[in-house]
């Protein structure tokens, strides 16, 4: 037969794509987004920068300027530095490199959805385990999963998406020792955390060679429009990486956008201070609700309605225009929904919102 189309890889014949629900709403706290803007500085800053690039030729296909400039606010050589674009294109990167047909990766659920999607894109197998009631590690579920599979990568997300738990410096530094391969430990809201697994690294860069720490601009930062994410990890990991990015991967202007953002520390983190300040008042207010809730170390919360059932409560903020995330379909989060924390007004909203719908 000719002029039909090929099959689909078998493997990702049943593979759905991953995506959020996209509802017109006013208050949109689904995505755990930043709910402020970047510097209107920066913004300036950005704005003529842009205006001296030479759009008729290729980036920098190395992002020198940009890695110089990450590797110095982490205190490491340029070398120990890998962009692309966003978290999920380094993640991607990683295990087209080390993963693939007849490889495992391991990881522990609940957790961040995409490490098991790109794992499944990649060819790589996944070996699961769970995490206890509380989303903490469990040290023994750990060691069984990496003694049983042999994992090339063994992921864990820290805080945790969807829990907002972080992970013990210790227990990571336990399972940096346990895995066979690489421990990608994934710090999309780091730097809302009070620990980091760049600890490990700096503390003893050889002994923990196998520690990979990834982090976005797209939280704190507030640059999710940009798509820009980068790892720290050994030369040899970074080298790894570049051997499967596309050429010209980072456009001139994201590499400009990232260079500059590293500007605006101080910026930076009053919004994570912000952020924190309205996490705890949106958690108190959860006390007084008929929900399970859980302690976060991130921007958002989870929670899960006693009363109600999930999905009738998702759709009540819905109709007074609020967008959380529906997570009770989620292996081990039965019942649950997630909410980003917003800005003053729209937490009230939801809040607001949420007491209505469990009266």
């Amino acid at each position: 037969m000719t002029g039909g189309l090929p099959p689909v890889r078998p493997d990702l014949a049943a593979l759905e794509g991953y995506h959020s629900a996209q509802v017109d709403v006013d208050v949109r706290l689904n995505t755990n987004e930043s709910p402020l803007p970047p510097p209107e500085a920066w913004r300036r800053e950005l704005a003529e920068a842009v205006t001296a690039i030479d759009f008729n030729r290729y980036p920098d296909r190395a992002a020198v300027e940009l890695r110089q400039a990450l590797a110095d606010s982490h205190g490491v050589t340029l070398d120990e530095i890998f962009c692309a674009n966003g978290s999920n294109e380094v993640l991607q990167c990683l295990l087209l490199a080390y993963g693939g047909p007849g490889r495992t990766a391991a990881l522990f659920e609940p957790t961040y959805t995409l490490h098991r999607h790109i794992a499944r894109i990649t060819g790589t197998s996944v070996a699961a385990g769970a995490r206890r009631d509380d989303f903490a590690l469990d040290l023994d579920v750990v060691a069984e999963v990496v003694a049983a599979s042999d994992p090339v990568l063994t992921f864990l997300c820290s805080p945790n998406n969807p829990s907002g738990r972080a992970d013990r410096p210790e227990d990571v530094a336990t399972i940096a020792r346990l895995v066979p391969g690489l421990l990608v430990v994934d710090e999309a809201y780091g730097q809302f955390a009070p620990s980091t697994a760049l600890a490990l690294r700096a503390g003893d860069p050889v002994a923990h060679r196998n520690v990979v720490v990834v982090r976005t601009f797209s939280k704190t930062w507030s640059m999710a429009g940009a798509r820009l994410g980068y790892l720290v990890a050994d030369p040899e990991v970074v080298a790894a990486c570049e051997l499967v990015a596309l050429p010209y991967h980072l456009d001139a202007a994201k590499q400009v956008a990232g260079r500059l953002a590293l500007r605006y520390v101080d910026e930076m983190e009053r919004r994570v201070a912000a952020v924190a300040e309205e996490r705890g008042r949106i958690a108190a207010a959860f006390a007084d609700l008929p929900l399970d809730t859980w302690p976060s170390d991130a921007n958002f919360l989870l929670f899960r309605p006693t009363t109600k059932p999930a999905g009738q409560v998702w759709s009540d903020l819905v109709a007074a225009s609020v967008l959380v995330r529906d997570c009770s379909s989620w292996p081990g989060l039965t019942g649950c929904l997630r909410v980003t924390v917003g800005l003053p007004e729209e937490n009230d909203r939801f809040l607001a919102a949420l007491t209505e719908s469990l009266r």
